[in-house]
């Protein structure tokens, strides 16, 4: 990677893209966004909003459309990502999108990527981490990221102080110094970790445990407390927990306290996103974190009866809703 400044493309500018993305852009990284058409205009002619506690401020920060970076094609983008164009591909690709925007980030981010490339994606279970190794083998490092946050009218906002950003090589080798000074600014925290296989693991597994738990019984967790469900809960815990273990990814006990603690508090108004997602009628990431973890437990010989009726459930729920 030389001496030059690392040059960063984010594929998706909502809340996780934008809210690490504006933090590196004002610790004055190289960083330019991928978003689609109608986002690239907005960000071009109003800046990329980001609200935080005490904080509120707009910055004008690069954008690339798929086609633009494409076509390479200067004159197709705004002037200070047309500089970045000259030299693309880059060295680095955030992948920030939701999960069902995985496959066409894939196509978009291709003309950025060369033999140099890294890649890092934000996403949620172990999918993405399979399909963009398959892609780009030798290429993928593991990231995770924990932030509150969401975007309102375009703007993004950072719930609380919590920002961490987690990433380290899948193999257990070094994240190239490069890479690690480029990503450790003001206003998160960044962690590397050797075992970063392992967190992805714990943090799929909860993810899943909380979608199980909330979209099975349809109902926050203080809900389903009051009504004698803990014994369902921890069962729901153990089965998915079993999965990680016979995968080669035991949960950790810190890990299981956490779960078990969130997901069975009395009186907590705790919902997954999943949920969230579900009960609104907008698309949801079942099939990335639920159906892909159905299918793992299936090809290493794990039953999963509480998972499989969930999917079950939402499959046919969201059947119902498409026709």
């Amino acid at each position: 990677m030389g001496e030059h400044t690392v040059k960063i493309l984010i594929a998706g500018a909502g809340a996780t893209g934008g809210a690490f993305g504006t933090r590196l852009f004002e610790a004055d990284r190289d960083v330019t966004f991928l978003v689609r058409e109608a986002r690239a205009q907005t960000m071009r002619a109003n800046g990329l909003r980001f609200v935080a506690p005490g904080e509120d401020r707009t910055n004008h920060i690069p954008v690339l459309t798929a086609a633009e970076l494409a076509q390479a094609d200067p004159a197709a983008a705004d002037s200070a990502a047309a500089d970045r164009q000259d030299s693309t591909p880059f060295d680095l690709v955030i992948v920030a999108v939701k999960a069902n925007g995985l496959e066409s980030s894939i196509d978009d981010i291709r003309p950025a990527v060369d033999a140099h490339t890294l890649i890092i994606p934000f996403l949620n279970g172990m999918a993405q981490i399979e399909r963009l190794v398959e892609e780009f083998p030798g290429q993928v490092l593991g990231g995770l990221v924990k932030i509150v946050g969401t975007i309102t009218d375009g703007a993004i906002h950072q719930m609380t102080d919590l920002a961490i950003m987690t990433i380290g090589d899948l193999d257990g080798g070094a994240v190239p110094d490069p890479i690690v000074e480029a990503l450790d600014v003001p206003g998160y925290r960044l962690q590397i970790l050797q075992n970063i296989t392992d967190a992805l693991w714990e943090k799929w597994i909860f993810i899943a445990a909380a979608g199980v738990v909330t979209c099975l019984f349809r109902a926050p967790v203080g809900a389903i407390m009051a009504a004698g469900g803990q014994s369902h809960i921890v069962g729901i815990v153990d089965e998915l927990e079993a999965v990680a273990s016979a995968g080669g990814h035991p949960v950790s006990a810190q890990a299981r306290d956490m779960t078990l603690a969130m997901l069975t508090a009395e009186g907590s108004s705790f919902t997954s996103s999943l949920y969230r997602d579900v009960t609104s009628g907008l698309p949801s990431e079942t099939e990335h974190i639920l159906g892909h973890l159905g299918r793992t437990a299936a090809d290493l010989g794990v039953q999963t009866p509480l998972l499989d009726l969930t999917l079950v459930q939402l499959r046919a729920g969201e059947s119902l809703r498409q026709s």
